[in-house]
This record gives C-alpha cells, structure tokens and sequence, in this order.
C-alpha cells in the first residue's frame, strides 16, 4: 500500500506500508480519495509546526470511501462517501465533558500528532465520518478547513451591523470569509500578497485591502499566523471589538495592557472544529451557498507530490488548495 511521509522539514517520500487490516468494533476501513494540502501540512514542511515530531505521515483534509465497517457501525454503509473529521477526543475531560471536543486535553489530531491520511487506505473511528451521498470527492475534502474557518466565525458571535475584517487570505482566511457570507455578513480582507489579493478579488468577489483604512472594525480574525500581523490587531480595532486568532504563530506575543484595556477588547482563540461544524458546512455545500470550486489546483497523483510540494509554499503560486488524487 503506498503512503507518503514527510521524514523531516523539506525532505518526503513515497513509500510502501503495511495493509490496515480489518476494522475493529466502532471502526471502518476506507479508501482514500482525495487529500487536501493544508497550511499545517506547510508548516511541518518548513519545520514550523509547533504540535509535530517526525516523521509524521500528514493528511487530516479527507475524502475517503468506506470499504468495510466492524462490529457496531450503524447508518454507514460500503461505498459510503465521506469527509474525516481528524479531530481525535478523549471523550473523558473538562472540555470533552462540556462539548468541546475540539480542544480535548488529549487531542489527537489525524495528521498532525498521529499518522494521518496521506496513504491509500487507513481504520478510522465510525463516528468521526460524516457521510454525503451529494457532494463530490473534491467538496469533501474541503469540508475540513471549511470548518476551521466556520468554528472561528461563530466563535466571535459577531452582530448585524457589525464590520468584520479577516487578515490573511490563504484558505484558512477564506474559509471565515466564506462562514461571513453564508451567516449574511460582507466581510473585508488583508492581503500582501499580490496573486492572493488577485484570486479573492476576481475568484471570489471578496473585498480586498491591503491595509485596514477608514473606520475601525468591530471584528478582526487573523489567519496569518505571523507575529506582527496578530499583535496589531489590538490597535486596529474598534474600542468594544472581538480579535479571533485562527492562525498559530510559534512563539510569544506581547500586547499593550493599557490599550487592551481602554478598548475593553475581547480576544479569542479558535481551535479546530467540531461535528456540529462539520455538519453546517456539510448542509451548506450541498445547498450550493458554499461553493469552493474555484480553490482546487488540478489534482496531483502520490508519486508526483515530494516534487511538486515545495512549489505549494509559495503565495504566489496562486494554488489555494492542491489536492493529491490516490487514483491517479
């Protein structure tokens, strides 16, 4: 079977590992389909993931077949298209307890802290699949950071009237900017990078700056994860507003108090997602108020992937989202 692994920053290979097996009580085994490339995946390719040991197998943006279920499995069937929720909780602590799986104290994250998805076939817990017998191999496999993107959004409890700004459009800020508009909201972004700037504007219809001018917004997410960009946010923001930090930055960050606390600033984290998430954005796209389309780079095969993967780290590239296709 083969399976690709990053066996340290900058340097992955294709290999052939052993077979899954067959599933276990509350399991299935599937088939990959497609697997999304995302800024995580990027990280741990330059070295700066900060939840990473290698060598790690990457892939946590999913859309797999069912080929089998063990004992248990209800309501999935063989031939089931899915997307993977790659957000393994312990079920057993405080945040578990108060149905935040998504920061589960001993999260495991499919990709990430444990072997993920960049292989042919894999057992994977039954209840973290969600199952559409409408959206194609490629919508499935964006659902994930669409959710990253929605659980951010509804984080900030943002109000009608409010003005709401997302730094940063990579796919992780386009995934918010994309919850703001199904949510009936018009968001602004910042953008440096010129092809980025361009995709969102032509591509997307969005509304681009390179700079937050005029009015002060009421609602900033930060999706670059870049140490100046998410520490001036305190001071281009509304007195009363909400920062959302969606992106990670590998280290500190220092903020004035007395300006944090004259603007009376609400400031948020926002981790992963949850299958309350996964199903929003699942009813979204099938409806068609989502449409991602216009993200997805001509998908590569396995083979082609050590080559084509320092390509991907570059904004300019103007690939949003590539895809690896395991049939190819």
């Amino acid at each position: 079977m083969r399976a690709l692994e990053l066996i340290e920053p900058g340097r992955m290979r294709l290999f052939d590992m052993p077979e899954p097996g067959a599933p276990g009580e509350g399991e299935c085994l599937v088939e990959v389909l497609r697997t999304g490339i995302c800024g995580t995946d990027l990280h741990a390719y330059r070295g700066r993931q900060p939840f990473f040991t290698y060598p790690r197998i990457l892939g946590h943006e999913l859309a797999v077949r069912i080929l089998a279920s063990g004992r248990g499995v209800k309501d999935l069937e063989e031939g089931d298209r899915c997307t993977v929720e790659p957000f393994l909780n312990c079920g057993e602590c405080a945040a578990c307890r108060r149905n935040k799986t998504n920061c589960c104290e001993r999260l495991r994250t499919y990709g990430v802290h444990i072997d993920g998805g960049m292989r042919e076939r894999f057992l994977y817990p039954a209840r973290k699949l969600h199952r559409s017998a409408v959206l194609s191999p490629e919508q499935l496999a964006t659902v994930e950071p669409l959710c990253i993107g929605s659980h951010a959004f509804h984080r900030a409890q943002v109000r009608g009237g409010d003005s709401v700004v997302v730094i940063g459009s990579g796919p992780i800020g386009l995934a918010v900017a994309e919850a703001a508009r199904a949510a009936g909201v018009e968001p602004w972004m910042v953008e440096v990078s010129p092809a980025r700037a361009r995709f969102a504007r032509e591509r997307l219809n969005l509304l681009v700056l390179t700079e937050i001018a005029g009015d002060l917004p009421q609602v900033i997410f930060d999706c670059t994860g870049n140490q100046n960009s998410m520490m001036s946010c305190f001071e281009r923001l509304s007195h009363g507003g909400t920062i959302v930090f969606v992106g990670i930055h590998n280290g500190d960050l220092s903020f004035s108090n007395p300006n944090f606390h004259a603007r009376e600033v609400t400031l948020l984290s926002s981790r992963n997602a949850t299958a309350e998430d996964f199903q929003r954005v699942m009813r979204l796209l099938e409806s068609g108020r989502v449409d991602v389309e216009a993200w997805w780079g001509k998908p590569v095969a396995a083979a082609e992937v050590p080559e084509a993967f320092p390509g991907w780290l570059d904004p300019e590239a103007g690939v949003i989202k590539p895809l690896i296709d395991w049939n190819l």
